[in-house]
């Protein structure tokens, strides 16, 4: 137990200093009392490692009722529902699911040539399956909407370069995931809500407005780990013929652990389909042209291991790095 106090103890004094400055102050102060409160880090203590980040654990407490509101008030709020926390956040994982990372997705996907199968790895409740139901507003003057009009989740996105945008024809669309989630179900959707770290301004509005269009036509979502060898391959098996297969990680490689993500990969280089992620440089050495972490600036938008642009994680800007050397569709 000591060694488990000692582990929250500096996790959350790492998070309020390092993670949650510039993004949240609330959840700053929050961690930063956890880190020094002995009695809430010990409640903490109580989840799985796997289950305690400081982000999981503060949306957990906010899906239950916790107040946006001083630490003080937050750790009392947390002493008389500890045991609620500690059953939510156990059975709950991380599963940030941003609709905005289609804006940083679409130049890669306007590489693809025809209808597109879309199959997305960590696909949470699947908002990232539906580039083609959502409006674009790009920086340079670029405005993409729906063929039946503009979408009621309107992505925008700085621009810089010359990246191919246009819409793509999805024909099919599926996702796998450990623990799926249903965008039809008011738990899920008030968890997803939850995510939204507080001062994250219109970002909860654009996720239940998401949530909305895959509600009305859900995807096909398939509960699995998609590093367990043939996981893959039977989901993609599914696809429809005469449709291009293209296979997204957008920001979950980073969950996997390492020996996993280097099984996954090689399925990924065994299947017949195209691959779309968006990952950190430096995360692992599949790119070619090889990317330096130092310079790079932002994530990688690639495409079979080819670096398009440089990207906000969370589908904010896109920065086109590849020229003319690939296809606009």
């Amino acid at each position: 137990m000591e060694t488990d106090l000692a582990a929250v103890v500096e996790r959350y004094g790492r998070f309020a200093r390092e993670e949650a400055p510039g993004r949240s102050d609330l959840y700053a102060e929050w961690a930063a009392g956890v880190a020094a409160d002995p009695a809430v880090a010990a409640t903490i203590a109580l989840i799985p490692p796997t289950h305690r980040q400081p982000p999981l654990v503060f949306a957990v407490s906010r899906m239950l009722g916790a107040p946006e509101a001083p630490f003080p008030q937050w750790a009392h709020w947390l002493s008389s529902h500890a045991d609620d926390v500690v059953a939510a956040a156990s059975a709950r994982s991380l599963q940030t699911n941003e609709p905005l990372r289609c804006a940083a997705l679409l130049p890669a996907l306007a590489t693809v040539a025809g209808p597109v199968a879309l199959l997305e790895l960590g696909a949470s409740a699947g908002l990232c399956l539906f580039p083609d139901r959502y409006s674009y507003r790009f920086s340079n003057g670029v405005a993409l909407d729906p063929a039946d009009g503009p979408s009621r989740v309107v992505l925008e996105c700085a621009v810089t370069g010359d990246p191919p945008l246009r819409m793509p024809e999805v024909v099919w669309r599926a996702g796998v995931d450990l623990a799926p989630l249903d965008a039809a179900d008011q738990a899920d959707r008030r968890f997803l809500t939850s995510l939204v770290w507080p001062g994250e301004r219109g970002r909860a509005d654009r996720i239940d407005a998401a949530l909305d269009v895959a509600a009305a036509d859900p995807p096909l979502l398939i509960a699995g780990d998609a590093t367990v060898p043939g996981v893959l391959s039977r989901a993609a098996a599914l696809a429809p013929a005469g449709a291009t297969l293209v296979v997204t990680t957008p920001g979950v490689l980073p969950h996997v652990p390492r020996a996993g993500r280097e099984r996954l990969l090689a399925e990924l280089g065994d299947l017949d389909a195209v691959w779309v992620s968006i990952d950190p440089p430096g995360l692992h050495d599949h790119w070619h042209p090889a990317v330096d972490p130092a310079t790079w600036g932002g994530f990688v938008l690639g495409r079979d291991g080819a670096p398009l642009a440089a990207v906000d994680p969370l589908g904010a800007s896109v920065e086109w790095r590849a020229g003319d050397r690939f296809s606009r569709g």
